[in-house]
């Protein structure tokens, strides 16, 4: 992220965001986010950068299902960190992949 937890303790507190405990994962889920993917390391290649993870769990709101109960990625707003300009975007709907295969 931008500002590291060790540095700032309270940052998630400042952010606005609310966080909840994985029972699966050591990592916080985002209460305010729609959609949350699990996951634990598999392995890590420090020389590529190469990291290969295992989705444990999926969880998404309902408020993120279309009418069939899949996934809607114009409701979810998914959004990623910009490593190079250090700052986080919400990406673009056409960018999306298509999510219908999720269940």
């Amino acid at each position: 992220g931008i500002t590291s937890a060790n540095k700032t303790p309270d940052k998630v507190t400042r952010s606005g965001l609310h966080v909840t405990k994985s029972e699966l994962v050591d990592a916080p889920l985002i209460d305010e986010l729609a959609l949350a993917l699990e996951c634990k390391v598999i392995s890590y290649d420090p020389e590529t950068c190469r990291l290969v993870g295992e989705i444990v769990n999926v969880s998404c709101d309902e408020s993120a299902l279309n009418d069939a109960g899949k996934v809607d990625p114009a409701k979810v707003r998914p959004i990623t960190f910009d490593p190079i300009t250090r700052i986080w975007r919400w990406v673009p709907l056409w960018a999306a992949p298509s999510m219908t295969a999720c269940r």
